[in-house]
């Protein structure tokens, strides 16, 4: 599926950009990758609740095999069939799937903020002498 048939199909729902990644292509919106594509298929961002939408609709997560051969499920499901040729329904489903995964994104930005901030800090004691007072002398 190429860049401008992507564009024309999220047309109602806003702009959106098209990225190449790892044999498939990404779409965004805004700055956020809400859907992607893989071998003629689209995925739109799930979590909880709307995962049962996509599972009413019989449409299965996006699964790939990793280097060692494991299978890892992502949160992208394959878009409903029907969306292709209903584009006020597809701006619906697409905004949700942005929402999902613009929290997810400032989610993720948080949890490394605060990770980061949890960094120990060094403390470097002052030699004794500098400690002392002026003045004073050891005993």
């Amino acid at each position: 599926m190429d860049a401008d048939t992507i564009r024309d199909l999220f047309a109602k729902f806003r702009p959106v950009s098209v990225r190449r990644m790892f044999g498939g292509q990404g779409i965004y919106a805004d700055g956020v990758m809400f859907a992607l594509v893989h071998d003629d298929l689209i995925y739109l961002k799930a979590d909880g609740e709307y995962v049962r939408r996509f599972e009413t609709e019989g449409c299965r997560a996006f699964v790939y095999r990793r280097k060692g051969g494991e299978r890892a499920v992502m949160s992208y499901w394959q878009m409903p069939e029907r969306l292709y040729d209903d584009p006020d329904e597809l701006a619906t489903w697409a905004e949700r799937a942005h929402l999902i995964a613009s929290h997810a994104a400032q989610a993720k930005t948080r949890s490394s903020k605060a990770s980061s901030s949890k960094t120990p800090v060094k403390i470097v004691n002052k030699p004794r002498s500098a400690a002392r007072p002026a003045g004073k002398s050891k005993r």
